[in-house]
């Protein structure tokens, strides 16, 4: 029976999100211009009205709310910490801005090396993407990630990463979620696997990331619910055995990753998938996916540092997986970011 009542309430969720972190959007940017912050760039591709990218975030919320009605995710719960420790982090991300802003006017994307040991970490993960202090590396960044994200997308990056639950509920049709396998890699803060844990509360699940900080802050984003195998480990190396996984999920990582590695690990996260397995990919937009966004695209990796970005944009992901054996099933667009389905032949 379709859930009207919990889609109500979901909508009703997402449309105060909206509204909130606007609000902390707009709040950063007068901050970030009292600070001396450079005027924005201007991409020379188009880009697309205000009201035409509030449109179709409007489009996202709604999909988000028909996963509820359709019985794809639960209705919303209450989150570890509740509203006083959303509102201690939004006080440390403001706090934190006059160092972030310095950063980016200098260009130093290296505070990550200074607050915590890189050791045996690659060269390409020991900065400062988004120049957040501390990069991927530190508690207190692990701590901020959240807040800095749903900012940035006006309280839609968690409706982004739901995206990815319809493709699973329908590979999950008359499959018995006790023997399936689930691992998520590039799991950061945990807030995908959470929802997942919440949709199907005896599947085998893993989190993989490469940051011992995030590892354990997505620990406790699922404290109370049944447990997680947690993996410290590089995705170029996935500590799994050959055909283990009935899914693999990765979440806005490779547009992080060198070209290189971003082959790599699309090659072991087909290793680790069982025959028929499925491939769950959430990453941004790629140029020409709506051509008149694609100034957005071009103008992101000015305002932030995101090194790897632009050959992300033009990458060609279809021959990349259909190159390690995941053969294309699906591809939806979901405001900003893209939703692939790969299966493995």
């Amino acid at each position: 029976m379709a859930d009207y009542v919990g889609m109500g309430a979901q909508l009703a969720g997402n449309a105060l999100r909206f509204g909130w972190f606007s609000s902390v959007n707009w709040l950063m940017d007068r901050e970030s211009a009292r600070l001396g912050h450079l005027p924005r760039y201007k991409p020379m591709r188009p880009v697309p009205s205000r009201d035409e990218m509030f449109g179709e975030l409007r489009k996202l919320l709604v999909a988000d709310a028909a996963l509820v009605r359709d019985g794809v995710l639960p209705p919303a719960s209450d989150e570890p910490g509740g509203l006083r420790e959303h509102l201690s982090r939004l006080r440390a991300m403001i706090a934190d801005l006059p160092e972030s802003v310095g950063r980016r006017e200098a260009e130093d994307t290296r505070s990550a090396t200074k607050l915590a040991d890189p050791t045996g970490l690659p060269e390409y993960f020991t900065q400062d993407f988004h120049f957040q202090t501390g990069g991927y590396l530190s508690e207190d960044s692990a701590k901020l990630y959240d807040v800095q994200v749903e900012t940035l997308f006006y309280g839609s990056a968690a409706a982004m990463r739901r995206a990815a639950l319809m493709p699973i509920a329908e590979y999950m049709q008359a499959r018995d979620q006790r023997y399936v396998s689930l691992v998520d890699v590039a799991c950061g803060t945990g807030r995908f696997l959470r929802q997942v844990r919440l949709a199907y509360p005896a599947m085998r699940l893993k989190g993989l990331d490469l940051s011992s900080s995030y590892v354990r802050e997505a620990e406790r984003h699922l404290d109370g619910l049944r447990p997680v195998d947690w993996l410290t480990a590089n995705a170029e190396s996935i500590p799994l055995q050959n055909a283990s996984q009935d899914i693999v999920t990765t979440v806005f990582l490779f547009h992080e990753l060198p070209p290189d590695v971003r082959r790599t690990v699309a090659a072991e996260m087909a290793r680790v998938l069982k025959p028929g397995g499925l491939l769950v990919f959430v990453d941004s937009l790629q140029m020409g996916d709506k051509p008149g966004w694609d100034g957005l695209l071009e103008a992101f990796p000015v305002r932030f540092h995101e090194p790897y970005y632009r050959q992300y944009a033009i990458d060609d992901l279809d021959g990349v997986f259909s190159g390690v054996g995941l053969e294309p099933v699906s591809m939806d667009l979901a405001f900003m970011s893209k939703v692939m389905t790969r299966r493995k032949s």
